[in-house]
């Protein structure tokens, strides 16, 4: 019959994206701090290596938090990262979840009795 060739470039994905749930974890952190008025505005940016989503405390400002995935980091470090405002890695690691923690502290309150 047919003879079936490879597609150029092999099976690496030509963009990188969050899986539903991902993005449930990360929306659902974005909108608490949104309530708690940190966060007023975010980007999400697809590409071929990462991606990557930003959250901002102004829109014309620099993100205040950038959680990176990188699937090229998986067996090393992570895919994960938290990206400070200066560009710094807050934390890194293979789960979303402790990633997230150093931000979700912030929304963390004392309450007295």
């Amino acid at each position: 019959m047919g003879i079936v060739t490879p597609f150029p470039g092999g099976t690496r994905p030509i963009q990188v994206g969050f899986e539903r749930l991902e993005l449930n974890r990360i929306l659902d952190l974005y909108g608490r701090m949104v309530a708690a008025g940190h966060w007023r505005d975010y980007a999400i940016d697809l590409g071929r290596d990462a991606a990557v989503f930003s959250a901002f405390r102004r829109t014309a400002e620099r993100p205040e938090f950038r959680i990176e995935k990188r699937p090229a980091l998986r067996q090393r470090q992570g895919m994960w990262a938290l990206v400070g405002e200066a560009g710094q890695v807050v934390r890194r690691g293979h789960e979303l979840g402790p990633v997230l923690a150093p931000v979700e502290r912030r929304l963390m309150k004392l309450v007295e009795e």
